[in-house]
């Protein structure tokens, strides 16, 4: 199932993430033939040219028919932020995928660091953001067709309203960490007035990530609604986040079941940003 994006291009409502360093080649495939259609992936994750060559081969191998059978998502990482790199950082991924576009360019955080800047350790990096003149980049790289769409992620609403301030093209989507416990109801009521569509990172709260955490796979409640409708709990804490937007739809038999008669998921801490 698709969802049509403020720039009247469908955009898949599954997606398939490839922060993993490195990349197994087969992971690509394999999501590919269990019919995921939107590939998420950036040029900090490392993964964009093992990405493009995992593509080639599911075209030449017939999972696919062709390129724009498949929606990719990319984004600009901070050190490129700089309204001067923009244009060549986003060729750099092109090229990279071995693509001639991207459907979706995303600016992956609102920070500007140095150039060649690595690591964590950040004292002395960090730059002043030039919101106007970033924003001007990114709307070039949409304007030859380049970036279908074009967006942001990981913005609160008071980033968002000073974005607006600046864009010409407005941010399609906003990709923001989301899941059963951190279901972000005031961002999402805001960019549905704004026509942004919001999509989620970790939507299984990142387990398994330096970053993640086991409270929400190892919530009680969820576990118990997975024992009875006979799922993982991964397959039910996909389907509320789908209910949450009111969409429904994904690869294979993930939402094949019905809703039950559990209220108690309000009761589970709603976080907003």
């Amino acid at each position: 199932m698709d969802v049509i994006l403020s720039s009247e291009h469908r955009m898949p409502l599954i997606g398939f993430g490839t922060l993993t360093m490195p990349l197994p080649p087969h992971d690509v495939l394999t999501s590919i033939h269990a019919k995921y259609r939107h590939i998420d992936t950036a040029t900090q994750y490392g993964t964009e040219e093992p990405l493009g060559r995992s593509i080639a081969k599911a075209v030449k191998r017939g999972l696919i028919k062709s390129r724009d059978k498949i929606f990719i998502t990319t984004k600009l990482w901070c050190t490129d932020a700089h309204p001067n790199l923009v244009v060549p950082a986003f060729k750099n991924s092109l090229n990279w995928l071995g693509l001639e576009y991207v459907d979706l360019y995303l600016v992956h955080w609102l920070v500007r660091l140095k150039e060649g800047t690595e690591g964590t350790n950040l004292k002395g990096k960090l730059l002043p953001f030039d919101m106007k003149g970033l924003r001007e980049a990114m709307e070039e790289c949409s304007k030859p067709g380049l970036a279908k769409s074009i967006g942001v992620s990981n913005l609160g609403t008071k980033k968002l309203s000073q974005l607006f301030l600046h864009a010409t093209i407005p941010p399609v989507v906003n990709q923001v960490e989301m899941n059963v416990g951190w279901q972000q109801e005031k961002l999402r009521e805001y960019c549905r007035e704004k026509g942004i569509h919001v999509t989620a990172w970790s939507p299984l709260a990142a387990n398994g990530a330096p970053w993640g955490s086991l409270a929400v796979m190892e919530n009680p409640l969820l576990k118990e609604i997975s024992i009875v409708k006979g799922k993982t709990v991964a397959q039910g804490l996909d389907k509320i986040k789908f209910q949450m937007p009111r969409r429904r739809g994904y690869p294979g038999d993930m939402f094949s079941f019905e809703d039950g008669p559990y209220k108690s998921l309000d009761e589970l801490w709603n976080g907003d940003a």
